[in-house]
C-alpha cells in the first residue's frame, strides 16, 4: 500500500481534469491510500513578489499543499495544456510551495542544491488539445520539459510516466470514454 497524492492541476471548478482526477483516486483507493488536491479549490497569492530574497509567509492552502505532499510516496499530477504549459495558478502554487528549505536547499561551494523530496515518484497525466505527437515532436513538450526535468527531478521526485490525452477539443465521447479507461488501468495497476 502505497501514499499516493493526486492533483489536479487545472483552476477551473469542472473540468475533464477534475474528472479524471476523482476515477484515478477512486481506482487507486483500492490498494493505496489516497489524498487529492484540487487547484480550483485553493486560496492563495499566487506571485512569488520578491523571489527568495525575502520570506512571504504561506496561506493555509499553501501549508496543506506542502504536508500533503510531505506525506505522498507518490505523486500523480493531472493537467492541462494552456499556452504550452501549466496553468498559471498551479505554477504559481508550485512558485510559493516548493521553496528553499522544502523542496531543496542550498549548499556553500556547490552548483546544484540538495533535493529535499527524493524518495518520491510521480507520473504526469496531460490533457490538450492539439494531437500529442504534434505537441511533443513539433512544439518541444514544453510541459514535460517544465515539470520533470525543471521542477520534479531538480526536487528529488522521479517521474515514471507519462501520459498524453488529446485532442480534447471535439473529442467524441467514445473517445474520452477511452481515455477513462486508460487512467483507471493506469491506477489499478499502480
Amino acid at each position: 500500500m502505497r501514499k499516493v497524492l493526486v492533483i489536479n492541476a487545472n483552476p477551473k471548478q469542472t473540468s475533464l481534469c477534475q474528472s479524471l482526477a476523482d476515477r484515478y483516486a477512486k481506482v487507486a483507493s483500492e490498494k493505496h491510500q489516497i489524498q487529492q488536491i484540487n487547484i480550483a479549490d485553493m486560496s492563495f497569492e499566487m506571485d512569488l513578489q520578491q523571489g527568495y530574497d525575502t520570506e512571504s509567509p504561506l496561506e493555509d492552502d499553501l501549508k496543506v499543499f506542502q504536508q500533503k505532499v510531505m506525506w505522498a510516496e507518490h505523486i500523480v499530477i493531472i493537467s492541462p495544456v494552456w499556452w504550452g504549459t501549466v496553468p498559471a495558478k498551479f505554477k504559481g502554487a508550485i512558485d510559493r510551495a516548493f521553496l528553499p528549505g522544502f523542496a531543496f536547499k542550498y549548499q556553500d561551494g556547490k552548483a546544484i542544491p540538495q533535493k529535499l523530496l527524493s524518495g518520491r515518484t510521480s507520473e504526469l497525466i496531460v490533457t490538450l488539445d492539439t494531437p500529442p505527437f504534434w505537441y511533443k515532436y513539433v512544439n518541444g513538450n514544453p510541459i514535460y520539459k517544465q515539470l520533470k526535468h525543471a521542477i520534479l527531478s531538480f526536487t528529488g521526485i522521479k517521474n515514471q510516466r507519462s501520459t498524453y490525452l488529446g485532442p480534447v477539443l471535439n473529442a467524441s465521447e467514445k473517445r474520452r470514454q477511452s481515455w477513462f479507461e486508460r487512467i483507471s488501468k493506469q491506477a489499478a495497476q499502480l
